[in-house]
């Protein structure tokens, strides 16, 4: 419900207020037509011919059955997290677990030269990263061991621009294919698995509290 009032209140550049006697002019917006229209089984409030009109838009969702409803509601907000992440830092790269595989390939040959518990961790860092392009091409209905064997393979090469091409089901230059994402969705995801991690390696011992 709280979402709902700010969203309306940017939409009419208005303020919510709690008590009648708070009324002023300037806390008011303005519209033609506010009509309540049945659609389907449910109703809609519709408003109209707003003045002044905030930068806000509707997206009208209809479906089957909930679970269609809440998987069009994810797509649209993972949607909308890519176009954010975007505009926050305008830099794309390629997609198809490129990025991830070409990581993990440069962690792993810089483990090799690391001694004790760095090594360790850094070599296990880089094979976590796996995890991303074996699940891409998992849900893509491929081999997921034969796949990242060969994207390995070919970023090894120094085909850096190498991913899972889910439509043709084999490793291409996904760069060329047009499959990117944004700069900002690695690094954050990155810089908050190395802030968990290195968090966890703080811990140097537990202490029983009752």
């Amino acid at each position: 419900m709280m979402r709902m009032i700010e969203f309306i209140t940017k939409t009419l550049n208005c303020l919510p207020i709690a008590n009648i006697e708070h009324f002023r002019v300037e806390k008011l917006g303005y519209a033609d037509l506010v009509e309540e229209l049945s659609l389907g089984d449910g109703k809609i409030v519709k408003i109209s011919g707003i003045k002044d009109m905030g930068k806000t838009t509707t997206v009208l969702v209809r479906g089957s059955n909930a679970l269609v409803l809440d998987e069009a509601e994810r797509s649209l907000h993972d949607a909308l997290c890519v176009v954010r992440c975007l505009v926050a830092k305008r830099f794309l790269i390629a997609g198809g677990g490129a990025p991830e595989i070409e990581l993990s390939r440069q962690l792993g040959a810089w483990a090799k030269v690391l001694h004790g518990m760095e090594g360790y961790c850094i070599r296990a860092f880089a094979e976590a990263l796996e995890v991303i392009p074996y699940t891409l091409a998992e849900n893509a209905g491929l081999n997921p061991i034969a796949i990242v064997t060969e994207l390995r393979n070919r970023h090894a090469q120094g085909e850096i621009n190498a991913g899972i091409n889910v439509r043709k089901g084999q490793i291409t230059n996904i760069l060329e294919e047009n499959v990117v994402q944004p700069l900002l969705v690695s690094t954050s995801a990155i810089t908050l698995a190395t802030e968990c991690v290195r968090m966890i390696l703080k811990i140097d011992d537990i202490v029983t509290v009752r």
